[in-house]
């Protein structure tokens, strides 16, 4: 475990065992880590969220039901990714618990190591999730930033049509489509045309951005005119 990597995250420990709060707090705190203790699951949900990477280690036993809190959790949106604990080899709980998104579940008496090596996965986790919100963030302002006929036009580029389809589709000559599609490039920051088809796929699928792909395909306004 690369403690540089995880040193200044936050651990959110969870459990109504003060003693066992303690012993997990100087674990954690030993390798760098910022613990924070709740015995109440509202009082974590009270509290602000840290700014940096951060996970859970939770008591499957955790007053009313560890595994409810899990699921109020993602009701309410919160990803932080959590580490279940537990007294007992309970193996549907800890199916439960795995298959709602849970990073491990550890049973007492378990190896300091194998705790700090699932914080590690969870804070890498949720450290990458991080970065993938913020790039789509502001991939999302960037698509904001783009003019209406700017947002027609990388539509059908991503739907595959040329210039000149894209031209004759929305009445443009195509040195106007070109302008139109280089400003985009440009707003979007997309290096390249494939770079700004993926973008447009990831604005669509992601429903960052209200994106519609043109229905017809980057052929109909030629077959409506040889028709």
């Amino acid at each position: 475990m690369k403690t540089s990597s995880i040193r200044g995250s936050t651990v959110a420990v969870l459990s109504d065992d003060a003693c066992h709060q303690e012993a997990l707090k100087e674990l954690l705190g030993s390798v760098g880590l910022q613990v924070e203790l709740f015995a109440w699951g509202n009082a974590f949900r009270q509290s602000p969220l840290p700014d940096t990477a951060g996970c859970i280690v939770l008591d499957v036993r955790f007053p009313l039901s560890g595994l409810k809190f899990q699921s109020d959790l993602a009701k309410a949106k919160i990803q932080v990714p959590i580490i279940f604990l537990t007294g007992l080899g309970d193996i549907p709980m800890a199916v439960r618990a795995m298959k709602a998104g849970a990073v491990d579940f550890l049973t007492k008496p378990f190896r300091e190591q194998d705790l700090l090596d699932a914080v590690t996965i969870a804070l890498e986790q949720d450290r990458a999730r991080r970065a993938e919100e913020l790039k789509n963030a502001t991939l999302r302002d960037s698509f904001d930033s783009l003019s209406a006929r700017e947002r027609d036009v990388v539509a059908w580029v991503a739907a595959g049509a040329l210039n000149k389809q894209i031209a004759a589709e929305l009445g443009l000559s195509e040195v106007t489509v070109k302008v139109h599609r280089a400003k985009a490039m440009r707003k979007l920051h997309a290096k390249s045309m494939a770079e700004l088809v993926r973008m447009i796929e990831a604005l669509r699928i992601h429903r960052l951005a209200s994106v519609q792909l043109p229905s017809g395909g980057p052929f109909s306004c030629l077959k409506a005119r040889a028709s």
